[in-house]
């Protein structure tokens, strides 16, 4: 089982977008994919289609079970309408975790082990991050093989990527675990030099850990979100669609390293 985390502590970059594409590209290949939403907002259980009020069961759950085994944690999980595609869902809820839980021994890890209680159901576990550096955001980076950052193609979204690479670092150094990571551009406009810029300015910052494409800005991702469907099962043809397969083979040939 693959744990691929997708985070970013700048909002409207493209995370839950990287998601659920590299979800349904991985469906499409036959692959068993779990998505965990860990974002309190709720944008990923959203795009599928469900009201993260009324789900009977969410991350939050989890976070409540005295152990961590395979028929504690699999009720949590929900079975999307797109075929290879399951749900443990997000709730309001979440948001509440670093203040009532926060300090309890082994929070950070409480995640990674209950997806090694269920590891032999999922090919591909892919994690939603919420867009702060808490609880949730610490237990989707313990129990990742790689760590994907979405980067939008503009000046200010660098200034969140910097961020984001200094608390990996901060992390890296109190837990004594490295985090392999990839920097994804995202919403590549070609035709503006702003665009063109930050993608160079990338590549020169961060040669060893950016992806060497970029995601392109398309209509598509939008139309399909409305769908609740992954774009690869609304436009496969599409721009965006060949970019995250480009991406995919990618992250597919590191992770026989990882």
């Amino acid at each position: 089982m693959i744990v691929w985390s997708i985070a970013n502590q700048k909002g409207g970059v493209g995370k839950t977008t990287t998601t659920i594409t590299l979800a349904g590209l991985l469906s499409k290949q036959g692959k068993r994919v779990l998505l965990v939403d860990t974002d309190p907002h709720a944008s990923l259980t959203t795009y599928l289609g469900y009201d993260s009020d009324s789900v009977p069961s969410s991350l939050f759950d989890m976070f409540q079970l005295k152990e961590y085994t395979e028929q504690t944690v699999m009720p949590l999980v929900m079975r999307s309408d797109i075929e290879g595609i399951d749900l443990i869902p997000a709730h309001m809820s979440l948001a509440t975790l670093d203040r009532v839980m926060g300090n309890r021994s082994g929070m950070g890890l409480i995640l990674k082990r209950a997806l090694n209680a269920i590891r032999s159901h999922y090919d591909y576990v892919l994690i939603d991050c919420p867009p702060i550096l808490g609880v949730m955001m610490v237990n989707a980076l313990a129990a990742s093989d790689r760590i994907l950052i979405p980067v939008q193609t503009e000046f200010l979204a660098m200034k969140g990527l910097e961020r984001m690479v200094r608390t990996l670092a901060i992390m890296q150094k109190s837990r004594n675990k490295s985090f392999n990571v990839t920097i994804v551009p995202t919403m590549y406009d070609k035709r503006t030099r702003a665009s063109l810029q930050t993608l160079q300015q990338l590549k020169k910052d961060y040669p060893s850990q950016v992806w060497s494409s970029a995601v392109p800005i398309d209509t598509k991702f939008r139309d399909a979100s409305l769908k609740h469907l992954p774009v690869s099962h609304f436009a496969s043809g599409s721009r965006g669609v060949f970019a995250y397969k480009q991406l995919l083979i990618y992250l597919e040939r590191l992770a026989i390293n990882d």
